[in-house]
């Protein structure tokens, strides 16, 4: 009989409005997991100190002296200690190197993983926290290949040998929240419409069109208003609409920010949001790879290792 693995690491996901915090063997596999709505704009009075300590708690009770690492926002200019980016390129060696390290107050050291900058072509710097941890989780040392992070700031990697050589952010999740919710284009939706497939695929085929003579996305983002007013399409499914629109925008801009379509791309995300992005991407004939379970983890284990905290 194979005897279990005893508790070697602490992980936490700890970003904007959640913490997830994982119990840790030394293969990597996760002993017990706790979730708690305890991002860093939820911790009562910012007292990050003993939301942590609340959190991992049970799990020291399992082996004190256990040290803990941690990625995503807590490592902010508004979280807990902030860890500076890691410039693009960078892979596994270059973020454990620049983790931040304090030691909480029930005396467990906690390394934070920095997040990830780069300067794209306009001479414009992008950044971003916690993804990096979960692209490294997917894909190991020496493999390649491009992903996407579906969500508020979306996110497209290119990955090269184990490393991310370099990412685009796009806004689609947080304007589209914005467009539905405080402008005009919302007001003939309708509150609480399930998904509409018709209506989702209308919107990345007006994405899609040739752009010379069509104009481009702030135009088109009308059409959400004018194709309910002339009864076009519903209302309950004008909000899948923006979706398509803006998704399938985004997908075209992601194209010509890497230089060609991908034949393939990992999406790494919820799966309802994966799954949009799946029929988004098929209209450009690019095969969707679902990401794995629990990336951040093992990306958090990869670090740690790289690290030698283990």
């Amino acid at each position: 009989m194979t005897e279990p693995h005893p508790p070697a690491l602490i992980a936490l996901d700890w970003g904007t409005t959640s913490l997830r915090a994982y119990l840790l063997d030394d293969a990597g596999s996760i002993a017990a997991r706790a979730e708690k709505p305890l991002g860093i704009l939820q911790v009562p009075d910012g007292d990050f100190d003993r939301a942590f300590a609340a959190t991992v708690a049970p799990f020291l009770a399992q082996k004190p002296g256990l040290t803990a690492i941690g990625c995503g926002m807590i490592g902010s200019r508004q979280g807990w200690l902030e860890a500076p980016y890691a410039a693009c390129p960078a892979g596994l060696d270059e973020l454990s190197r620049a983790m931040a390290s304090l030691t909480a107050s029930d005396g467990t050291a906690f390394h934070i993983v920095p997040g990830m900058s780069v300067v794209d072509a306009d001479g414009v710097p992008d950044v971003m926290r916690g993804e990096e941890t979960q692209i490294l989780g997917q894909f190991g040392p020496g493999e390649s290949g491009v992903a996407v992070l579906p969500g508020t700031h979306s996110k497209w990697a290119l990955v090269e040998n184990g490393r991310i050589a370099r990412f685009a952010t796009f806004m689609t999740g947080e304007a589209f929240a914005a467009m539905r919710g405080h402008t005009i284009l919302g007001r003939l939706m309708r509150e609480g419409a399930a998904p509409d497939a018709a209506g989702f695929a209308r919107g990345l085929d007006h994405a899609a069109r040739p752009q010379p003579g069509r104009g481009g996305l702030l135009h088109r983002l009308f059409s959400a208003r004018t194709l309910g007013l002339f009864d076009q399409i519903a209302g309950d499914a004008l909000p899948s609409y923006l979706s398509g629109l803006m998704i399938g925008a985004e997908v075209e801009e992601a194209i010509q920010y890497l230089g060609a379509a991908p034949s393939t791309v990992t999406v790494i995300g919820a799966p309802a949001l994966a799954e949009l992005y799946a029929t988004a991407l098929a209209r450009r004939s690019i095969v969707a790879r679902p990401g794995a379970p629990d990336v951040a983890v093992r990306g958090l284990m990869r670090i740690a290792r790289a690290a030698g905290l283990l």
